[in-house]
């Protein structure tokens, strides 16, 4: 065998020292840090909002649970399991740089990041509008859309300025959601206390339970409560399921003797913008402008 000369053998170890790391970042996210290709590639997504985000800022992404997407997204769709059980089979065979869980996928964090870098983006119900913001400020950062990304928050910041000072006037305002002919409210501090929290408007009723399914209620609630205005959030139609329709429902002697219904105040909000990918980019945008709307013909 013969004997490598020292000096080609320094020139190879200089060249071996020399050949650059690929680039990482470290991302501090709801579940603490993960390291991260710079410019992750393959991305998988099993948070709507995220992905709606992505979509507005125009990042390419490699799949998302098809069962869970709005109809705007329906073109991510991928055979990758659920937002409740990812296929992690089928997450491993696509090789993802980075994989993107929040809200209902949370908790499948632990299992994911056995097979690729995977950072939490669920947001904070008790602080919705600027964590929203901040979920866009740092998806911007990760995929080098910074500028895209500022550019759209200064718009729905002046939407929003523009929505409060419709909403300081426009009176009392019940959230509900409707399911399976059941209706639930959701006040300030819910998950739809987005509406009263950060956009203004006055909540027609107070002390309501807080949790994920709001507080169920009656007709016979919504009489009594006499909303000046009604915001429906229809969660059949959202999610695809047959069943009676939020204003098949609503109409009946209880809801019409309402203030909202008599001014012709109840608004049915675009359920897929709420109820899937609540806090994603062009859901908020698409539902300031909607209640803006609504509230700005009002007065």
């Amino acid at each position: 065998m013969t004997p490598i000369h020292p000096i080609f053998l320094a020139l190879a170890l200089g060249l071996t020292a020399a050949l650059p790391e690929a680039a990482q970042i470290t991302i501090t996210h709801v579940q603490g840090d993960t390291v991260l290709p710079a410019a992750p590639e393959t991305v998988l997504v099993y948070d709507m909002a995220t992905l709606d985000t992505l979509d507005a800022l125009g990042v390419p992404v490699a799949g998302a649970p098809a069962g869970a997407l709005p109809e705007a997204l329906q073109g991510y769709g991928a055979d990758i399991g659920t937002l409740f059980e990812p296929d992690l089979e089928a997450v491993n065979a696509a090789g993802p740089d980075l994989v993107i869980v929040g809200g209902r996928s949370a908790p499948k964090l632990a299992d994911l990041s056995q097979i690729a870098p995977t950072i939490d983006m669920s947001l904070d119900r008790t602080d919705y509008l600027a964590s929203a913001q901040a979920r866009v400020t740092q998806l911007g950062e990760i995929f080098d859309k910074q500028d895209a990304a500022a550019a759209a928050l200064a718009d729905l910041d002046a939407q929003v300025a523009d929505l409060q000072v419709a909403a300081a006037d426009a009176g009392r305002v019940l959230v509900i959601l409707t399911t399976g002919g059941r209706i639930s409210a959701h006040g300030p501090g819910s998950r739809f206390g987005v509406v009263h929290d950060d956009f203004g408007f006055a909540p027609a009723a107070t002390g309501m339970d807080t949790g994920t399914h709001g507080q169920s209620i009656s007709f016979e609630f919504i009489r009594e409560t006499n909303p000046d205005w009604l915001f429906v959030v229809d969660r059949d139609a959202a999610i695809g399921r047959e069943g009676t329709a939020a204003a098949q429902l609503l109409d009946n002697d209880l809801v019409r003797t309402t203030t909202a219904w008599q001014q012709d105040q109840v608004v049915y909000l675009d359920a897929a913008d709420w109820y899937l990918a609540g806090g994603g980019l062009s859901a908020l945008q698409d539902s300031v402008t909607q209640l803006l709307t609504a509230a700005g013909d009002a007065s």
